[in-house]
């Protein structure tokens, strides 16, 4: 099998300022995961690697860089799942965490649970010495921005970046899927959206496919998008028909959605969909260059 990874910097507005650096983000991010693929690593160490370098790029709206909630705190949620067994490892509102995905692995590899959620997922991650915790680790000029302008009604001041995700195979045919956010900027305190909800927000399992969603989080959980993209293709639509009639249908749910996924199918096949005015996205097969986009022609 020649390994694929596949990535996402999320689905919004991405403003005009913040381009150039949204692309090399997302390609910075596949070449990381590319050189674990190549170099004969597993999908699940390439999407850890891959999303652990937007977590620290201040640039998207996941770690350092998340945007806050009404309280002016960051929260985060994060999911991953291995393809091989279908093992999960998830944390949810959890606050002013810089490194989310690194606790939602030790969830998955060394606790007997799949999801935990606020005081007791920061008592975890002490006990098992994961996470890298603290306002200063996750607070932004950008964020704070935002917020400053959120409150104040500042048309825009929401939107302009989204979830970070990863999908896998590797050489041994085996896939894996990571997420990583901030969520929704001025969210309620303790609102969790889909990324931490295996099914909704991401999936994979080997010999059916990965797939990792971002957007308006409620819309995608009612929808239990990422399951049901690859449910699609197992039941023979291609892998970007698929993905795109889901993104269409979640936000046929209600005004002012947004949707997009990123799929990887058992025989490496990809699939890029998104119903928003952008979508930063990247991808990579074996060692042949990467390719960058922010939108995905229609």
């Amino acid at each position: 099998m020649t390994p694929v990874i596949v990535v996402h910097g999320g689905a919004g507005r991405i403003a005009h300022e913040n381009t150039d650096a949204v692309r090399e983000g997302v390609r910075t991010a596949v070449e990381i995961g590319q050189r674990v693929l190549v170099g004969g690593g597993d999908a699940v160490d390439a999407v850890v690697a891959a999303v652990r370098s937007m977590e620290d790029d201040p640039v998207f709206n996941a770690g350092r860089g998340a945007c806050m909630n009404a309280d002016g705190r960051v929260e985060v949620d994060a999911g991953l799942m291995r393809g091989r067994d279908a093992a999960v490892g998830a944390i949810a509102a959890v606050p002013e965490l810089a490194d989310a995905i690194a606790v939602a692995r030790a969830v998955l590899e060394q606790s007997d649970h799949c999801l935990l959620a606020g005081d007791g997922a920061v008592r975890f991650a002490a006990a098992h010495g994961v996470g890298r915790f603290g306002r200063d680790a996750v607070w932004t000029d950008k964020a704070q921005a935002r917020f400053d302008a959120a409150r104040r009604g500042t048309p825009g001041a929401s939107g302009q970046a989204d979830t970070v995700g990863a999908v896998a195979i590797d050489a041994n045919g085996h896939l894996a899927v990571a997420c990583s956010t901030g969520g929704v900027l001025l969210k309620t305190p303790g609102r969790v959206g889909d990324s931490p909800v295996p099914g909704a927000g991401y999936y994979a399992l080997d010999g059916l496919g990965a797939s990792c969603g971002t957007g308006v989080g409620e819309a995608i959980l009612r929808k239990v998008a990422c399951f049901d993209v690859l449910a699609r293709i197992r039941g023979g639509m291609t892998v970007t028909a698929a993905a795109q009639a889901v993104c269409d249908e979640v936000v046929a749910l209600g005004d002012d959605l947004t949707c997009g996924l990123i799929v990887v199918d058992p025989r490496g096949e990809i699939g890029v969909a998104h119903r928003s005015e952008h979508m930063s996205h990247a991808w990579a097969r074996g060692a042949e260059p990467i390719h960058v986009a922010l939108v995905v022609p229609r």
